[in-house]
This record gives structure tokens, sequence and C-alpha cells, in this order.
């Protein structure tokens, strides 16, 4: 892999949950709880996991929406994990993020001009002229008329409003794009135009995804490699087409079982994982999938398994205590 754009070591974001008459914080939701990964430039990471796994938390830590409670995020061989607000405003030109609900991030009461401007606005680059100029050709290249510019978000479809907070995250012509969830939302039919359209932006781009998402179908139709989420911590990650010909997970394992196939005639062994997610707040001894593993051993409730490679490599990486 090539040099990074991104380096996240041992990240951690722990909430306080407060409790009690004075609202002490007497335990801690462990949202993401140790994680590390590398984006390169021109690369897409996508991020896979059920529905709070901490996938969303850790774009907002990357964003710098959320302040982390331990760990580092390296940004083009800087240092952005304790920056404070004035020397963080340059480099969030360059991370910029698009949304799960287009319609919950858009400002109903501002024109669809007024919301893709302003980033150019907060970041004071141009002046109205050339920042009107800037908006048509952001609509133009998300594939929205020029007449869009005067109006509101509600007069869009759902696939035109994620097209706008689109045209919104490319404003300042960033390096990396987070995208929380971005086609979740939308019908299968639209969620492939947009999916193909961030396609296309990156290669006209070169931009760097870390692409969000709880669909492996999805996710494998976009990205160069893939790690696996499970309740704040990486289990699994490598190449796109390692992880899902050879993956080694039994987490990894379930959620690729769980693709529909397109074949009606074919028939595929699912691997059904009981139980729920466990609270982060209190989670599982050892190895936190554990509870609901289908392998479980008797040393898996004791000894956290470490994120290492069973190959030489390093490309393919698998906490699980099956691979010792």
């Amino acid at each position: 892999m090539s040099e990074s754009l991104l380096k996240v070591r041992d990240l951690k974001m722990h909430f306080p949950v407060k409790e009690g008459i004075f609202l002490r914080a007497s335990k801690f939701n462990k949202a993401v709880d140790g994680v590390s990964l590398d984006i390169a430039p021109g690369e897409t990471l996508g991020l896979v996991g059920e529905s709070g796994c901490g996938k969303s938390t850790l774009g907002r830590c990357i964003t710098r929406l959320y302040q982390p409670t331990a760990g580092s995020i390296e940004f083009c061989d800087q240092d952005i994990t304790h920056l404070g607000s004035h020397a963080l405003k340059p480099q969030r030109q360059h991370i910029q993020m698009i949304f799960q609900d287009p319609m919950e991030s858009l400002n109903s009461r501002h024109t669809v001009g007024d919301i893709i401007q302003e980033p150019l606005i907060v970041q004071n680059i141009g002046d109205r002229a050339s920042r009107a100029k800037r908006v048509l050709e952001l609509l133009n290249i998300v594939g929205l008329p020029a007449r869009s510019v005067t109006r509101y978000p509600f007069e869009f479809s759902g696939g035109q409003r994620q097209r706008i907070g689109i045209a919104r995250a490319l404003a300042l012509n960033p390096k990396l794009v987070i995208c929380d969830e971005p086609v979740s939302a939308l019908d299968v039919s639209i969620q492939s135009q947009i999916l193909n359209l961030l396609i296309e932006l990156q290669q006209e781009f070169n931009l760097s995804y870390l692409f969000i998402a709880h669909d492996l179908a999805v996710v494998k139709h976009i990205s160069d490699r893939i790690a696996i989420m499970y309740l704040g911590k990486i289990v699994e990650s490598g190449r796109s087409e390692e992880i899902y010909r050879n993956a080694q997970h039994p987490y990894t394992q379930s959620l690729i079982s769980a693709i529909p196939v397109p074949d009606p005639h074919r028939k595929v062994q699912r691997q059904i994982i009981s139980g729920d997610v466990p609270s982060p707040i209190a989670p599982p001894s050892g190895c936190t999938f554990h509870p609901r593993c289908p392998s479980a051993m008797s040393r898996c409730s004791q000894d956290i398994p470490h994120l290492d490679s069973p190959m030489a490599d390093k490309s393919h990486l698998v906490s699980c205590h099956l691979m010792d």
C-alpha cells in the first residue's frame, strides 16, 4: 500500500454515562475502543458492522466532530487529534463528510445555492461571484440542473438530496471524504446511481473514501479494502476480494453468508449469529464476540485476541483465537 493519507492509531471514544442525583459519570459507553486503520490516497476503505458497533462514531472522531478520549489521528503527516478549533479550520477543508440522511443534514430553510456555498464562506474562499460560479459547477458535477440553485431541499427526491450533500462535501476540494452510510436511506434503484457517482468522482478528483455501511454487498461494489467492526473494535480487515473469498473471523463469515444471492436455484448455507449485540457500557470479557460465536473456546471468554495477520505481507488482519 502507498504512503497513508490518514493514520488512526488505537483510537478510543468513551462517552460518560451519568447517573444519580449529582449526575456523576460512573460508567462509560465504549463506542470506539482501540481502533487502528490507514487510508492511502485515492483508496476506499469500507467499514462494515451492525448498527451500534461504533462505525459512525469513528467517522465523526476522524472529522473531529467528536474529541477522542484517547489515541491519535494523523492526516497528511500532521497530528490533528488535539488541535483547537482555530488550528483545525484549515484541515477541515481537506476532510469532509457525507451524512446518512440527506433531509436531516440539509438546512430546509436554506436554498441549495446557500447550502453548497456555505463551506466556501466559512473558509473565506472567493467572492460572491466566484462562489456562485463554483455552486453551478458543483451542481453540474453531481448531475443536477442549474435551476436547482434557488430551490429548497424538500423540493427534491431522496437521491437528489444526497447529490446536494455530495456537492457540498466537494465544495472545498477535499482529499478525504467520510461517507456515513450515504445510500442506506435510499431506494435500491437509486443506491446504484449514487455509488456509481461516488466512484466517478473518486477517479476524477483522486478522492479517498472511508465508506461506512452495514451492507457488505454495497461495500463490495465500491471498496478497495474492507474493515469489519464489532462492538467498538476492528475484528478483521484486508483487501476486498480477499475478505469475500477467504473471510477468517466467524463474525465476518456470518455477514458474508447473509448477502442475498441473485440466483433463486442456488442454495447458500447461512451462518446465523444467535443473541443480540452486547452493551458497549459493559462489554463481555476476553473476545467481545464470544457470547455469540459458534466456535468459541474457553480462552475466548478470558483472553483478548490481538489483531494480527496469518499472512506474511500483513495484508489480511484477524482478531480471533482460532488463528493462533
